[in-house]
């Protein structure tokens, strides 16, 4: 029943004309924060030559790109899940789902599926930029398959509290906007710890995780940072349906 649920939600997703404007938003804007990147990487190349341990095109393109694809991410995916269960909530249409057989947990798990499945597409799509460099140069695939792991990670994590917060509200605009609130807190909380931050501040922070994948540290400790982050948001969304079936 999970898949199905999934499958009914991925083809809404696939018809709906704002997925795939913001679709090709994120590539337009990925596109051309690369192509910046490499121009930026080419105009410089000749002096980095003269250096000992120079950086290369990993540490000064891929890097860089990545980093600003997680912040593209946290603009795009609030828009994605907004409607996932608020939506239902304003058009009565949740109703059929309480009243269903299934548990709450797969109609959750169900509509997570189908944002994750998009997500994965829209990361792999975005990783063939990075990619093509291998047509005419040498990267770290090590390093790029971290950063592209971590990619991966955060928009599942960011995509699992937009679907509680949907779950809170009857309007995706709120929904929307609190999912924008959330993730930022969660972004830039390891500041509130001063310049060197704070190990609580630290381990909370949606950035920190991601950054250390970014520099090739594939920590177990990071990624099940954003499972239980995701694991908790999909748990509370479950638990807010069983809560509305009960009050009938």
């Amino acid at each position: 029943m999970i898949l199905s649920i999934a499958r009914r939600e991925l083809r809404a997703l696939f018809h709906s004309p704002l997925v795939w404007v913001l679709a090709g938003v994120l590539q337009l804007l990925g596109a051309w924060l690369f192509l910046v990147q490499l121009e930026e990487y080419l105009q410089v190349q000749s002096r980095l030559a003269t250096l000992e341990n120079p950086p290369g095109v990993t540490d000064l393109v891929l890097t860089p790109l990545l980093e600003a694809l997680a912040g593209l991410a946290l603009l795009v995916v609030p828009l994605l899940t907004m409607r996932t269960l608020s939506e239902e909530f304003r058009d009565g249409t949740i109703d059929l789902l309480l009243s269903s057989p299934l548990r709450m947990g797969q109609i959750v798990l169900g509509k997570y599926l189908a944002l994750l499945s998009l997500l994965s597409l829209l990361c792999l799509l975005l990783a063939l930029m990075p990619l093509s460099l291998l047509l005419g140069g040498e990267i770290d695939t090590g390093r790029l398959a971290s950063g592209l792991l971590g990619l991966l990670l955060l928009l599942g994590c960011c995509a699992g509290i937009g679907i509680y917060l949907s779950s809170l509200t009857r309007q995706p605009a709120v929904a929307a906007i609190s999912t924008y609130g959330a993730l930022l807190f969660l972004w830039i909380v390891n500041l509130a710890g001063g310049e060197g931050g704070g190990p609580l501040f630290d381990w909370l922070s949606l950035s920190s995780h991601y950054r250390r994948l970014l520099d090739g540290l594939v920590f177990s400790s990071d990624i099940a940072y954003y499972l239980l982050v995701t694991g908790v948001s999909l748990t509370l969304a479950g638990r807010r349906l069983e809560s509305r079936r009960l009050q009938g």
